[in-house]
């Protein structure tokens, strides 16, 4: 049976097309729907100029990802031009992680341009820059924090840059999905997942490796925080959430490599907190040690994809 053409083509690609669309009054319409969305053309252009992107996730809240990525960001920054981009909407950190509190994004005719932060000139965005104050609260439903994000992405001035650092929610939900799909055509060079060492945690982490490799998300490897603890009188190392290193099992049972151990130290959250740079400031300290290794692993693992 001959095809009707007196209706709509169910394509979507031939949209405005087909020989049944000539002479209907929606055909420039359907053909403008189905071009390339220019919004998109914009964000390609941005990242393409970004030579590497890195995502940190973790399936759970509470485990360090903010503190990780402030960590990783800062030390990436020897080695190039940075920049750091907070994807938690409801919940921003890295405005203080990263001594940018309070600063303004610059809105101006080539795009936004936001704060500069002390700690290793590295650029940052976030939605606690766009905030009136610490107390107000994002209240968003989830295509408006898709058009936000793709927003932050295509219409800031970033610049050519060695590293992008996306900090991202806990969890696998509309701001996981909405990078996956923005970034698609310019490749990120993959994820670096943030878990502490008890069960609970790891069991939510399996769910982000099988999430990530959904949507095909690369993972760099997984760092456990909060290992352990020294006592700083006796020196004595505690493990405080468990026995035995439950990210261990979840690397072999992923073949994914553990990027690192940092330990649970009053002194990183301390910096954190004010804003200023840990390894600075106590460079002989283990936890400090660690995240320049991970910084380290992650920088030749970007340099290998």
């Amino acid at each position: 049976m001959d095809e009707d053409i007196t209706r709509c083509p169910n394509a979507l690609e031939e949209a405005g097309r087909a020989l049944g669309c000539q002479g209907c009054p929606g055909q420039a319409l359907c053909q403008a729907q189905g071009g390339p969305d220019p919004k998109q053309t914009a964000l390609n252009i941005r990242m393409k100029a970004i030579k590497h992107k890195i995502l940190v996730m973790s399936g759970k809240g509470g485990v360090g990802k903010s503190t990780l990525a402030a960590s990783l960001v800062v030390r990436l920054s020897r080695r190039g031009p940075v920049a750091a981009l907070d994807t938690d909407i409801c919940g921003p950190s890295l405005p203080r992680l990263l001594a940018v509190d309070g600063a303004d994004i610059i809105s101006t005719p080539w795009g936004w341009k936001p704060p500069i932060s002390s700690l290793g000139g590295v650029r940052v965005l976030s939605v606690g820059s766009m905030l009136p104050s610490d107390e107000s609260s994002v209240a968003l439903r989830g295509p408006r924090k898709t058009h936000l994000i793709r927003s932050m992405l295509a219409d800031t001035l970033w610049g050519r840059l060695s590293y992008l650092v996306i900090d991202t929610p806990p969890g696998t939900s509309d701001e996981h999905l909405s990078l996956a799909k923005l970034l698609r055509e310019t490749r990120p060079d993959g994820v670096v997942l943030v878990t502490t060492p008890q069960d609970l945690a790891c069991g939510v982490v399996r769910r982000q490796i099988t999430f990530c490799r959904k949507v095909g998300l690369h993972i760099l490897g997984l760092v456990e925080n909060m290992a352990d603890f020294v006592c700083p009188c006796c020196q004595e190392r505690y493990r405080l959430f468990a026995d035995d290193s439950s990210a261990a099992k979840v690397t072999a049972d992923f073949g994914l490599p553990l990027l690192g151990s940092v330990p649970l130290d009053c002194d990183l959250a301390a910096c954190c907190e004010a804003g200023h740079d840990f390894g600075a400031k106590y460079p002989q300290s283990r936890a400090a040690a660690e995240l320049d290794k991970i910084a380290a692993e992650v920088a030749r693992l970007c340099e290998q994809s």
